[in-house]
């Protein structure tokens, strides 16, 4: 096999020509990651009728611990979205923190509903409410705007099972330990929202947009008809919640400590807390959503989110598959060793991240990507532990949200749904996402100095 220096020529190559092929060209991720997996198995010197073999493995062995999880997670999150559930969550947190402090409210709403629910269909579903509470609060819609947003992006690159943490955590060989990622997301997520609420009522103060200076003709009413008969809160935020206190309950149980002892209730956590299991939990409680069983809940809301699912997994899998073949190749190694001179540790993986975010802007694909290019790494950086690649996972998540402009699609849903031109929407949003993004890092790294 090649080695030496040739390896990072191969490596630099491959990542360049994911991104150019992705944002340029337009070609779909699936396809450059493929294609970057041959092209960096056969430079690298692997035997040429290895390289196929590997790939699917690695194919497939990432989609075996965490593809019907994120199908799963998927589904949930169609039924949510389309059963009015999202409505209601926001509903029961403007009645907690009150109409008094509208930006918090849609930060916090953002937060929970991104969780299960994609930030892109999260904005568009609740950007009705926004517009009806930034009319009765008398507040600037650009705060509201930018509250809403920044609340779900922290918990849609941090949180599974959301599909891109998932994604993650799986090629960091984390399927067994979402619970943890969960707990670890949750909390860190929660300075990552408030990073972009505070810039949402810096921002607001000093910038305008067409929802301030133009009359929208809004009919509240008429928009909550559409969804029929609201669920109730317990209906909208058991079927996400339920699942993650599962998921943390069974990661508890599989202490070495065994604080729940090593009987039948250990067991029983253990089992409903394995992802699977605690998400189709969740399933079931979500079909209690749906305002009937018909063809078009049961085969078409499904498909939807099938569709949905199709996509990420995809990408999920060819991610894996590059993995796997750097893994194969002294690529991981060399890289590692030449790396270890300037003691990046876990703001590497952020830096990738970053880059790869900011260049093709999807936030889905660097996570996957980065994931697989750290992941022969953990041990030359410090981070081959449990703990160690849980915060890799929240740096790569961090990296993932910085930064948001034209080349991605959720730029657009924020700018497009909030009146705000291109000019305003880089002033407001893409500068939010890269303050939520170091604010992340920053207590990422924080967390890394204190435990690893």
């Amino acid at each position: 096999m090649v080695q030496g220096p040739m390896l990072l020529v191969i490596l630099v190559v491959a990542i360049v020509f994911i991104v150019i092929a992705t944002s340029k060209f337009k070609l779909h991720p699936f396809i450059a990651l493929i294609v970057a997996s041959y092209g960096i198995g056969a430079s690298a010197g692997m035997p040429l009728m290895d390289i196929d073999k590997t790939i699917a493995n690695g194919f497939g062995g990432i989609l075996a611990y965490i593809g019907i999880v994120i199908i799963l997670g998927t589904i949930i999150g169609t039924i949510l979205e389309k059963s009015g559930a999202a409505i209601t969550m926001a509903d029961t947190v403007l009645k907690v923190v009150g109409q008094k402090h509208p930006a918090l409210a849609m930060s916090i709403i953002g937060y929970i509903v991104s969780i299960p629910v994609f930030c892109d269909s999260g904005y568009v579903i609740l950007s009705s409410l926004k517009k009806s509470l930034c009319k009765k609060a008398k507040v600037s819609a650009v705060t509201l705007s930018i509250a809403l947003a920044t609340g779900l992006y922290a918990t849609h690159t941090l949180v599974p099972p959301t599909p891109g943490p998932i994604a993650a955590a799986g090629n960091l060989g984390l399927s067994n330990r979402l619970g943890l990622v969960i707990l670890f997301g949750v909390a860190i997520s929660v300075f990552t929202a408030f990073a972009g609420y505070l810039w949402a009522n810096f921002i607001g103060k000093r910038t305008t947009s067409a929802e301030d200076v133009e009359e929208f003709e809004f009919d509240e009413k008429a928009e909550r008809a559409k969804y029929g008969i609201l669920p109730t809160a317990f209906q909208a935020f058991s079927p996400i919640l339920i699942p993650i206190l599962l998921i943390g309950l069974g990661s508890v149980a599989a202490f070495p400590s065994e604080p729940v002892g090593n009987g039948g209730i250990a067991k029983a956590l253990l089992f409903l807390g394995q992802p699977i299991n605690a998400l189709l939990i969740g399933l079931i409680l979500a079909m209690r959503l749906l305002p009937n069983f018909s063809k078009e809940t049961l085969t078409g809301w499904f498909e939807e989110g099938l569709k949905g699912a199709a996509t990420i997994i995809i990408i999920t899998g060819a991610g894996g598959a590059l993995g796997t073949v750097l893994k194969a190749t002294p690529i991981g190694a060399y890289l590692g060793d030449t790396l270890t001179q300037f003691n990046l540790g876990i703001f590497l993986p952020f830096i990738i991240a970053a880059a790869l975010k900011s260049a093709q802007g999807s936030s889905t694909v660097a996570l996957v990507t980065t994931s697989a290019l750290v992941a022969p790494l953990m041990a030359t950086l410090g981070l081959d532990s449990e703990i160690g690649r849980v915060l890799t996972v929240m740096a790569i998540g961090a990296g993932a949200m910085t930064i948001s402009h034209a080349n991605d699609s959720y730029f657009w849903v924020v700018s497009q749904f909030s009146g705000m031109d291109v000019s305003t929407a880089y002033k407001s949003f893409t500068v939010a996402t890269l303050i939520q993004g170091i604010a992340t890092i920053i207590i990422v790294g924080i967390l890394a100095v204190i435990l690893l």
